[in-house]
């Protein structure tokens, strides 16, 4: 629905008596085409691109909670494509694109600020690393700048420089195309045209099991009965591995706890994303003025949305190491999300052994800011119930066959970041 600058002030005095809906909130059918479950970020884009690419109206979402509520609205809002390895380079690359036409395409500001994202590093072989990561991602169609200590000391005025801190800073490389987006207004925005294009999306529906016959699934069971299904794709996050247990799948994937946190809104310090590669630290600023950032994983396998005091204060102790002023602002709140992460730091987007059920899972750290790209690519297979080009080496059988597109540094251990 559109608002004029008038009906907007009106709505805002009247106390927003007049909004309506952004989606319905249909009661599920008994059959569906196709069902995704996992009502975030990257189920709704999956819906979304199937009804809008492919044709295919009849898909109900299925979310246990409410739209926005897992790691949709649960991460620190970095988008960026500056992956080393071909196959990530370039789903990520793809991904990065359709960010920037987003807004526009979902007629919903998703607030994606390309503000750049700049990645720290203190020693030599660091500089050789980014200097490699940098040719690859040129190599490949990404934006790269290598940048020495001056230019970093233009981006990052406020950073310590001394040359007798923990970690000295000699340089960086930056994505100048990156940047951040809103998390939310993701969620909502692919919510509200997904539903426009028939997509019924269902929150509150608990899948408690996969009902099957043989190697074909023939619908879930949910908090709200049964509802039958042609195709089903799952994208759940750190909860794959329990949804593909109900099928007796044991997925290559560990879930972890992963913190971030906000700090009291101040005025703007940082217009960049930053990120200090020694200290397993990152850090940009929101639109309300709060600092956000976060660190390494909480180091053991958990479902909790919940974080510990230990992994605070280390997550702390790099920030004020990287920039010293952060030691007198106050902390408003702090978060942590489960994240699905990979034996080789790449996502699964792929068919399974069960014909007609579908995998999105294993982001590692990739997770929102493969949003529109990982719902662009899981659509299409499941649509044509085969791999794109995209994500062709995204396959769950690549960890039997030894496959592996092994990012380094984004993996399961707890200290890869």
């Amino acid at each position: 629905m559109h608002y004029s600058a008038l009906s907007l002030v009106k709505q805002a005095l009247s106390g927003n008596r007049g909004w309506t809906r952004a989606w319905r909130n249909p009661e599920p059918k008994k059959q569906y085409d196709v069902i995704i479950i996992g009502g975030g970020g990257h189920g709704l884009a999956t819906a979304y691109y199937l009804a809008k690419l492919h044709g295919i109206t009849d898909v109900a979402v299925l979310e246990k909670g409410y739209i926005g509520g897992g790691n949709t609205g649960r991460n620190t809002t970095i988008v960026r494509s500056n992956y080393l390895l071909k196959p990530n380079s370039q789903f990520y690359e793809h991904s990065m694109k359709l960010w920037e036409g987003l807004s526009q395409d979902l007629n919903y500001n998703v607030m994606f600020s390309q503000r750049g994202v700049l990645n720290l590093f203190h020693t030599d072989a660091q500089r050789d690393a980014a200097v490699h990561r940098g040719n690859a991602m040129h190599l490949n169609g990404v934006d790269a700048e290598l940048l020495d200590l001056d230019g970093v000391k233009k981006l990052m005025p406020h950073l310590d420089f001394s040359r007798n801190t923990r970690f000295p800073v000699i340089g960086g490389l930056s994505q100048p195309r990156g940047g951040t987006a809103r998390h939310d207004a993701v969620a909502w925005g692919f919510a509200r045209a997904a539903d426009s294009l028939g997509v019924d999306i269902i929150q509150k529906c608990e899948v408690t099991g996969i009902r099957r016959a043989g190697d074909k699934v023939l619908g879930v069971e949910t908090s709200r009965g049964f509802i039958g299904a042609g195709q089903v794709g799952v994208a759940v996050a750190g909860n794959s591995s329990r949804v593909f247990n109900m099928v007796g799948m044991k997925l290559p994937i560990e879930s972890h706890v992963l913190q971030a946190f906000v700090t009291e809104g101040i005025k703007p310090l940082i217009d960049t994303v930053c990120t200090f590669g020694m200290g397993h630290f990152y850090i940009s600023q929101s639109d309300k003025g709060g600092l956000v950032f976060g660190g390494d994983l909480d180091g053991y396998n958990s479902y909790a949305q919940r974080g510990n005091l230990p992994t605070f204060n280390h997550v702390v102790a790099g920030g004020v190491t990287m920039m010293p002023c952060l030691a007198r602002l106050r902390i408003l709140r702090q978060w942590g999300g489960v994240m699905d992460m990979s034996m080789d730091g790449t996502p699964i987007i792929s068919k399974t052994p069960i014909h007609n059920l579908y995998l999105n899972g294993g982001w590692c750290y990739g997770g929102f800011k493969a949003t529109p790209g990982s719902g662009w690519v899981f659509a299409y297979t499941i649509a044509h119930d085969k791999a794109h080009e995209l994500n062709k080496d995204f396959t769950l059988e690549r960890f039997r066959e030894g496959s592996l597109i092994d990012e380094k540094g984004v993996g399961a251990s707890p200290n890869a970041h």
